[in-house]
């Protein structure tokens, strides 16, 4: 494989985009060799999920578009960005029981660690910010059972 792959979609605000934001990051690591029934496919399928929902949800309108960038280094770290223009950094909100929502920081954070990465948010130069993951490429990539769906993180 290449020493340095890269892709990129900048696609609208707009909560349809999460699901294209998903179908996109996991189709581009099935082409780099990630297969998509994978637990770590998933995990990366559940971490898109958090990063773009907060792109669109959490940017009040102030961001008419949002970014996802996937870089692979040297087939050892995976770089998953989203970008958006609101300057307001996600904040952790305190998790009441009856809260619906709120919690996408910490299901990425415990994700990524989970897999022996990192979490960073980075100010852009335009004033927005961009949420990164970086994860090892060699992760486990054990298909995924059959039948059952996978386990989701207690929250």
């Amino acid at each position: 494989m290449a020493d340095h792959l890269e892709a990129s979609v900048t696609l609208p605000s707009d909560p349809a985009s999460v699901s294209a934001a998903r179908s996109y990051v996991v189709g581009t690591l099935a082409e780099w060799g990630l297969p998509s029934d994978t637990e770590t496919a998933d995990t990366v399928r559940l971490i898109v999920s958090e990063l773009a929902t907060n792109a669109v949800q959490h940017t009040f309108g102030q961001s008419p578009t949002f970014t996802v960038d996937i870089a692979l280094h040297h087939d050892e770290q995976l770089r998953i960005g989203v970008t958006d223009s609101h300057p307001r950094f996600p904040k952790r909100l305190p998790a009441a029981v009856q809260q619906d929502n709120g919690r996408g920081m910490v299901i990425i954070r415990w994700l990524t660690a989970e897999c022996g990465g990192r979490l960073r948010v980075r100010p852009t130069n335009e004033g927005g910010k961009t949420v990164s993951i970086e994860l090892p490429w060699s992760l486990p990539t054990a298909p995924l059972p059959t039948g059952r769906p996978p386990e989701t993180p207690a929250g």
